[in-house]
């Protein structure tokens, strides 16, 4: 007797409960193992600079890893899953966003609606880097569409959007946030003018752009490309409100980033995407034994550091054939119509 597809979701999320526990040694240990060498990464960016820049350039490139890797613990408590204590999330939480840039209440509260909503094509739009489908992109006039081709051209999505996301989004609170929510955000830029102030009067506005600047410069580029990565790849699932599905989403909508080993530990495991999106109470540190210990699991869209590169040319999302597509595929396919149309009647359409 075959299962019915809702048995098999049920068995699934059984499945992955186990590893739905924090464990207060593992979180512990990564706290040390995160935060302390960032820290000492970031001295020494200051104290090397006395004997070349190039060494500072070096330690804050390495130090962006030690804030990617930061921004994982930040990222579990928002979730609930670094530890058993509500209390012990927020505090490590707001500790661990004010050295990221973000602030912890306003972030939890976008992430949770982005988990929610994820490949849903009727919730887009809070906690999603913006996407279109190929009709919404044809409707629109020739200038929203060469602002989407802005947006979504590599070099201002992960060149300009580090910072707008760190000087600018983080900064504002939305206009729907709760009294505690703005608070919070408050809370949070007033510590960070605080700490850069006081970094810029002892060592000079220069040293702390050359140490800090450029590790969250490229934290910044690292994390939304790992963000974008995760949801776009071109057989990834997306469906209209009515047929969409929360474990499909997950599991279908959701990569398996397969990095070196050392990239992994970089990234706190969060290549397990589609296990993250499944389950979110499961830490960081249990991302990878779910995925072995589950088979179904192991049967998500797996992506190397070579095929993700091939996700780059994707922007449009096309519903009718279920799977992203280029703008130079939309306009092929613009072309090929228009030829089989007579003239009299085709689109007025230009690219």
């Amino acid at each position: 007797m075959t299962m019915t597809d809702a048995e098999k979701t049920k068995m699934l999320r059984k499945e992955v409960q186990p590893f739905a526990k924090s464990e207060l040694k593992a979180s512990i240990i990564q706290i040390f193992n995160t935060i302390i060498p960032l820290f000492l990464i970031w001295g020494a960016g200051y104290y090397l600079l006395q004997f070349s820049p190039w060494w500072t350039v070096a330690c804050s490139v390495i130090a962006a890893g030690f804030v990617v890797r930061t921004f994982i613990i930040f990222h579990d408590c928002t979730h609930g899953s670094f530890f058993k204590s509500k209390k012990a999330n927020d505090l490590v939480g707001n500790i661990t966003g004010i050295l990221t840039s973000f602030p912890y209440a306003k972030w939890r509260r976008e992430h949770l609606i982005h988990h929610a909503s994820s490949s849903n094509l009727d919730k887009r739009g809070i906690g999603d880097i913006d996407m279109l489908t190929v009709d919404e992109y044809l409707e629109k006039s020739k200038l929203g569409r060469l602002g989407y081709r802005l947006y979504r051209n590599p070099i201002v999505m992960f060149g300009l959007g580090p910072l707008f996301l760190v000087l600018v989004l983080n900064r504002m609170n939305r206009k729907d946030a709760k009294k505690k929510e703005r608070l919070n955000t408050y809370f949070t830029n007033v510590a960070l003018i605080v700490i850069c102030a006081t970094l810029i009067l002892i060592f000079g506005w220069q040293t702390f752009l050359l140490v800090h600047g450029i590790t969250l410069f490229v934290a910044g580029a690292l994390g939304i490309w790992l963000f974008y990565i995760q949801h776009t790849y071109e057989d990834s699932y997306f469906e209209f409100d009515p047929e969409w599905d929360y474990v499909k989403a997950a599991v279908e909508g959701s990569s398996f980033y397969k990095l070196p080993k050392l990239l992994q530990w970089v990234t706190g495991n969060i290549g397990y995407h589609h296990v993250h999106h499944l389950a979110p109470r499961v830490p960081n540190y249990n991302l990878e034994a779910a995925h072995e210990s589950i088979p179904p699991l192991q049967q998500a869209t797996t992506i190397t550091l070579k095929t993700s590169l091939e996700s780059v040319r994707y922007k449009l999302y096309d519903p009718k054939n279920k799977k992203f597509v280029s703008f130079k595929e939309v306009e092929k396919s613009i072309l090929v119509r228009n030829k089989s149309i007579p003239l009299k009647s085709r689109s007025k359409e230009t690219f």
